[in-house]
């Protein structure tokens, strides 16, 4: 007996249907911790539930592939209504997933390809030919009905894919589906057997398929676990890194450079823009001012929000001067943005630590704020009472 010919027999079932089920093992774990993690109860209950299913659907296969075991016609059937109604009802959670919220996937269509599979399966039990004249290579009966059904259903949801503007890779593993349904077709009822790549295809492009979900979930995991720690270490409105974080990376860049700046800006008049012009303006404008603040520290340092219209930035001092940076900010809020800011810079020879730099910086800025605003005050060049004050 060569391998080929190995493969193509029941051993071949075998081996597609206990791989599916290693890859729906750890796609049924990630599910669960996603049912349990997120507030979106019910998409990821439907995902819990229904990658069993496949489980149990795969199962059945195995079984099947072995005819001496004599099992009932009726458990082919079942197979073929597991098969439909999971894919099915995973594509619509995949659709849910990868969609965007402003587009609404309807849920009768989805409900109605199911009836119409049991409606189908009905028919198709009363007029099934229990005799051995009827089974397809594998071990499997003709289910006409259903087999083309089957087709048509992975037809229809690829077309629906394109209409909710999807995911590319979840084309492509409906693209995949739908060969594997072609081949099964045409091996079943067409060729009976006789071309072994057909009937390799039927048993390894569930493999395939079910490893591009996998990856489809394991991204969707990735992305959520990302976004969870983005909004743990970043401010919602600005995009910039909370105080918490912001303090982080500046001792982070303390430790590796040799020089750290920390340069402390504040909306001018601010208070006065959102009574007068609301707080979508306000807001707006804050998100003007933190986008120079992340421009004008990109490569030397990092943005931070500290509190309300104050936002800060940290950077090193060995490529650039720290005035001239706070500077630029300066110029650029007042040509870009119709508000203003008062600045202040503070830099290791003036403190040790960073908490010590940022309320030196807030003090420089206090001065720029007092004496005119819409101007930079570095702290080494503050009045010498100034100083001593700060320091007792």
């Amino acid at each position: 007996m060569t391998i080929l010919t190995w493969l193509t027999g029941p051993n071949g079932q075998l081996i597609s249907s206990a791989c599916v089920i290693i890859i729906l093992i750890l796609m049924l774990f990630m599910s669960t911790r996603l049912y349990t993690s997120y507030r979106n109860k019910r998409i990821y209950r439907y995902l819990t539930l229904t990658i069993p299913l496949f489980m149990v659907q795969n199962t059945i296969l195995a079984m099947l592939a072995y005819p001496g075991q004599k099992l009932p016609p009726w458990l082919h059937i079942v197979s073929m209504i597991l098969q439909i109604v999971s894919f099915i009802i995973i594509n619509f959670v995949y659709m849910k997933l990868y969609t965007h919220r402003g587009a609404q996937i309807k849920v009768m269509p989805f409900v109605l390809l199911i009836v119409l599979t049991f409606v189908i399966a009905a028919v198709q039990s009363v007029f099934m030919d229990p005799s051995d004249d009827a089974l397809l290579p594998g071990g499997q009966y003709r289910l006409l009905g259903l087999d083309f059904y089957s087709l048509i259903v992975t037809f229809m949801i690829l077309l629906g894919s394109k209409g909710a503007e999807m995911n590319g890779k979840f084309s492509a593993s409906l693209i995949t589906y739908f060969i594997l349904d072609l081949s099964r077709i045409a091996d079943g009822y067409v060729f009976h057997g006789s071309v072994d790549w057909l009937v390799l295809l039927g048993y390894f492009l569930p493999i395939v398929y079910f490893m591009q979900l996998f990856l489809l979930l394991f991204e969707w995991v990735i992305e959520r676990l990302m976004m969870t720690y983005q909004s743990s270490i970043t401010d919602g409105l600005t995009g910039l890194y909370n105080r918490r974080h912001f303090t982080s990376k500046a001792e982070q860049i303390m430790r590796r450079q040799k020089g750290l700046a920390v340069i402390f800006c504040d909306i001018d008049n601010f208070k006065k823009l959102n009574d007068t012009q609301g707080h979508h303006k306000a807001d707006g404008v804050l998100k003007q001012v933190a986008e120079i603040m992340k421009e004008e520290s990109a490569g030397i340092g990092a943005a931070g929000r500290y509190g309300g219209e104050e936002l800060l930035a940290c950077i090193s001092t060995d490529r650039v001067k720290p005035d001239r940076v706070a500077e630029s900010i300066r110029s650029r809020v007042e040509k870009e943005t119709i508000v203003t800011v008062s600045v202040g810079v503070s830099t290791t020879k003036d403190g040790k630590d960073v908490i010590q730099l940022i309320k030196l910086a807030d003090e420089a800025m206090y001065h720029s704020k007092t004496t005119g605003k819409n101007k930079v005050s570095l702290f080494s060049s503050l009045p010498s009472s100034k100083k001593k004050a700060l320091s007792t």
